[in-house]
């Protein structure tokens, strides 16, 4: 199956930077590697390995780049879809502590092939977007260096699943955290701005986020205005008007929703309960209902 794209940009911008990077280090290593290519030798000289790898540490301190591209467009068979502006941006620090991931998507003057949507949804299209992602608490520099010290390559594998398992244990014990930066979408009627961040406590993550509308009003009137020519919109119109019932308007007039979900189950939204926690399971029901068969069938064999 073929789909021709062309993408098109009369203007592209690059931009990066590093901090501290562990440039000698890092060219010690490739020499070593150049130095070292026969299986038996690396083996060999695997102390030396451990050596060059910790020296190299953090690898680097920071390092950020931005992509930027002007009146931005992709044609397809489909239609055109296009930006005035787009860029992304992106920054990472190196094998630290307590490190940080950033990453970012922004875009204006945004357009799509209208007809390949509904007609009534077409204002409700976003015109501007821009989302950023990340990641935070994030402790590399013990996992590299356990990982380092253990490393041995003259086993199969060199690292063994266990302690794979038990790495994988600490790194969360250091609760790092997926976050939503501030973002935002909106039109030239409605404006959604989220923020939120996300947890590992134990095996289920808990999150919260906030969610701030501005032009909600407006949102419902055009799907109550749509749900006029094309009934079937009209299943939407007590949807939003359910979502502004949980709402808490800000002195602004902006629409406010904090949502919190728990590692056990439940969810909130500013601060009334929209689903309880999951009930507990008790894993010795199975161990009873067994021991009771067997009773059962003792007591059928007696009969006979």
């Amino acid at each position: 199956l073929k789909f021709p794209v062309t993408v098109r940009s009369p203007e592209l911008s690059v931009e990066a930077s590093g901090k501290g990077v562990r440039t000698k280090p890092l060219l010690d290593l490739l020499a070593f590697a150049v130095a070292n290519e026969d299986e038996a030798t690396l083996k060999a000289n695997q102390a030396q390995l451990k050596s060059l790898l910790l020296a190299a540490l953090p690898l680097w301190q920071r390092i950020d780049g931005t992509y930027g591209f002007k009146d931005f467009a992709v044609e397809s068979p489909v239609g055109n879809f296009g930006a005035t502006q787009l860029s992304t941006v992106f920054g990472t620090d190196g094998v630290a502590q307590n490190g940080t991931i950033t990453y970012g998507i922004k875009a204006s003057g945004l357009t799509v092939p209208t007809q390949l949507l509904p007609s009534w949804s077409v204002g409700l299209l976003p015109t501007d977007v821009d989302l950023n992602f990340g990641g935070a608490n994030i402790d590399l520099d013990s996992m590299a260096k356990k990982a380092i010290e253990a490393f041995d390559l003259n086993k199969n594998p060199p690292l063994s699943a266990e302690f794979g398992e038990q790495l994988k244990v600490d790194f969360l014990a250091k609760m790092p955290k997926v976050v939503l930066g501030h973002s935002t979408v909106k039109n030239k009627d409605t404006e959604i701005a989220l923020e939120g961040e996300m947890t590992f406590p134990g095996e289920k993550p808990e999150g919260s986020v906030t969610v701030d509308v501005a032009g909600f009003d407006k949102l419902v009137e055009g799907l109550q205005e749509a749900a006029k020519s094309e009934p079937e919109v009209g299943q939407y119109v007590p949807v939003a008007l359910m979502a502004k019932g949980f709402g808490k308007t800000l002195p602004d007039g902006r629409l406010e929703w904090i949502v919190n979900a728990k590692a056990d189950g439940s969810v909130t939204v500013n601060g009334v309960m929209l689903k309880p926690a999951d009930p507990a399971v008790d894993d010795s029901m199975d161990d009873g209902d067994g021991a009771d068969d067997s009773g059962d069938d003792s007591g059928g064999a007696g009969a006979n």
